[in-house]
């Protein structure tokens, strides 16, 4: 089940990533995003949805709602990484596949070459 600390530690990474995704750093958002990935695995680690669908019934109204608050804020900063990190990536894609092309010509054609 996520918890209000897990939630606070991936809130602190995805603020991280999106700051590192406006800045165009892609090393550093790598190293969160792996980082990210290790605490979501930990948050489902064990994790029963009858036990998490009690627990959440069980939780105060408070709580609940800053859960809901903090997976909000979540989704939004992913989205926000994704607004950088997409056009970024579809440029790279083009950038190998024209590679990969250039290199089927050249193994079609090069044996015609002087």
């Amino acid at each position: 089940m996520l918890t209000r600390p897990t939630l606070d530690a991936l809130l602190a990474r995805y603020e991280a990533m999106a700051e590192a995704a406006r800045a165009n750093d892609w090393d550093r958002l790598a190293a969160l995003e792996r980082e990210a990935a290790a605490l979501r695995d930990t948050a489902r680690l064990g994790a029963d949805a009858t036990a998490d669908a009690a627990a959440m019934a069980t939780l105060p109204a408070a709580e609940a709602d800053a859960l809901r608050v903090g997976i909000e804020r979540l989704l939004a900063l992913d989205a926000e990484i994704r607004t950088h990190t997409d056009p970024f990536l579809a440029s790279v894609r083009k950038l190998l596949a024209g590679g990969r092309q250039e290199r089927a010509v050249r193994n079609a054609y090069g044996a015609l070459a002087p």
